[in-house]
């Protein structure tokens, strides 16, 4: 036990772990306070359409840049901007935010259900983005980079420090978010047409919503992977659920299940090893199944 501490102790002596650390437990808490509301609506699988897009905005943004750098060899220095997708978070930002704009006003649409809007976006987005690797990525390194993309591997490794910051700030920007608005997300949340007679702005902050929660997806990416983003926004709630009744019960216990899950998971992956963006999903599992067992048990 002792020989574990100090393994620890000694592994956050290293910055990067530290980032690390406190990036994905940001993550973990303002993703799971959004997820209690995508769950109660039933749109919970945006987070895996978002991710998608994510991962094809992202293709896309490597495909400009190896692009630009070969005109820019060929033309001279200073020729092609490729300096604009330098970090991929300029070019993956904006496309996933109308994404997620996009999908819900095609849920509101009598044409194009929510579901059905999620599939296509998630679907094609995911096979233009490998597409777009196989051609322009070096045949060599294309596993291991759609490897690390879609399931997390090693990135949250990788953060710098204006990363980690970045994640932190727009994580409690996240949490103030939902504290400010907590009565008006409650009342979309649970009676949309009651909230828009009572004069709430539904649409407007259904809108800045899926905004905030695109926003989370691409920070989300470095810490469990695209194709892991969903487990990261449905397991905690679902689990908070099992043991709680109340909006307010089951928000703070998914902040809590999710901090620890984050938290314990990248422990474990940094001292065993394992793929960290799997790693946190397993242990959320675990959280699940006991929170089942502890409902079941105190019927």
């Amino acid at each position: 036990m002792t020989e574990m501490i100090d393994t620890v102790a000694m592994y956050f002596s290293f910055p990067f772990v530290q980032y690390a650390f406190l990036a994905g437990v940001a993550i973990a808490l303002s993703s799971s306070m959004l997820g209690v509301t995508l769950v109660l609506k039933r749109f919970s699988y945006i987070g895996d359409g978002l991710s998608h897009v994510a991962f094809g905005a992202m293709s896309v943004s490597a495909a400009f840049k190896v692009v630009f750098e070969s005109l820019s060899k060929s033309a001279g220095e200073g020729s092609f901007p490729s300096k604009l997708f330098e970090n991929d978070i300029v070019f993956v930002l904006p496309i996933t935010v109308i994404a997620a704009i996009l999908i819900l006003c095609a849920r509101d649409s009598s044409k194009i259900k929510g579901d059905a809007s999620v599939a296509m976006i998630s679907v094609g987005s995911l096979a233009l983005g490998y597409f777009v690797m196989n051609i322009f990525s070096p045949p060599s390194n294309l596993s291991g980079d759609v490897c690390s993309t879609l399931f997390g591997s090693t990135l949250i490794l990788t953060l710098t420090k204006v990363d980690m910051v970045l994640s932190v700030v727009i994580s409690l920007l996240v949490v103030c978010f939902f504290v400010f608005f907590y009565n008006r997300i409650f009342a979309i949340t649970f009676d949309p047409d009651f909230a828009f007679a009572c004069g709430t702005p539904t649409r407007l902050l259904n809108i800045v919503m899926a905004s905030v929660i695109a926003v989370i997806i691409v920070l989300a990416m470095n810490l469990v992977g695209t194709l892991l983003i969903s487990a990261l926004i449905i397991f905690p709630p679902i689990s908070a659920m099992m043991l709680s009744k109340s909006f307010k019960g089951v928000t703070v216990l998914a902040c809590a299940v999710s901090v620890f899950g984050a938290a314990s998971g990248l422990l474990v992956s940094i001292v065993a090893g394992t793929p960290v963006g799997s790693t946190i999903v397993i242990i959320n599992i675990v959280c699940f199944v006991v929170c089942k067992l502890i409902s079941i048990f105190q019927k």
